[in-house]
Order: C-alpha cells, then structure tokens, then sequence
C-alpha cells in the first residue's frame, strides 16, 4: 500500500499539479470545487470564442464527459436541462455575435448553494476543446 502511495504522488509530481483559477483570479483547491457553498452568478456564465451551433453540441459532450445525467436537450431554444449530484441545473448557450456566444449554467431551482466544480468542469472541457473544432472540420 504505502509503494502504490509513493507511485501516486510520483506520478502527481511528474505531470504537475494545478488548481483551477475562478474568473476573478483567485485559486480554488480541489476541496474548494467539490464542497458545497454560496456560489456567485459572475461564475455561472462564459464567453466562448465559437458560434452558438459549436457551442451547444460542446455543452452536451461536456455534461456527458462529466457523467451527468441529461434530463432535457431542446436545440431550438438553446438549452439542457442535467442533473448533477441530485440537483437540477439548466445550461443556456445565446448568441452573442457572429463568432462568439456565451453559455449560462443555472441552477433550476435558483438556489446557488452548491458545488462550483460543476460549472468550472464544464468550462474547462470546452475551453480544451473548442480549439480542437478546426482539427475536425479539415478531414480531407
């Protein structure tokens, strides 16, 4: 047990360890993004530097790639209604111009109280893989 717990932190130190930076530019630990507290609506909304379309379908790879449960997908208007850790939450992609739109990530309830991992997690896999949307388009 204790070689498997020395392999870890190897492993940890060779690859780095990095704390997420909220939007304000504090630092949150890894206790901080999966406790459950008072979270600010500035945190719950992005702007990404991709078209509404792109957007949307990454807002649903992101929620499934963090193994919530989509309840409710409608295209049309834009929105996902997941269920993350027993609780509702409502993701709304709007356009914003012709390259760029801005994803809000609500809870259904308008209670604010809960894991700020959520949403960061699902801006974070976007962040990654918007820039990966050309790699795709070019498959000559």
């Amino acid at each position: 047990m204790e070689r498997i717990i020395k392999v870890f932190f190897a492993i940890l130190l060779l690859f780095g360890i990095s704390t997420p930076v909220f939007a304000n530019g504090e630092e949150m630990s890894l206790s901080t993004l999966i406790t459950a507290q008072n979270v600010h609506y500035e945190n719950c909304y992005k702007v990404f530097n991709t078209d509404h379309v792109t957007l949307f379908y990454l807002t649903i790879a992101a929620i499934n790639a963090n193994r919530f449960t989509i309840d409710e997908i409608q295209s049309k208007s834009g929105y996902v209604l997941f269920t993350a850790v027993n609780k509702q939450f409502l993701a709304m992609v709007s356009n914003v111009n012709t390259n760029q739109a801005m994803l809000r990530i609500t809870p259904a309830d308008n209670n604010y109280y809960f894991q700020p991992g959520i949403v960061l997690n699902i801006f974070k896999y976007i962040e990654i893989n918007e820039k990966k949307k050309a790699e795709y388009i070019n498959l000559n």
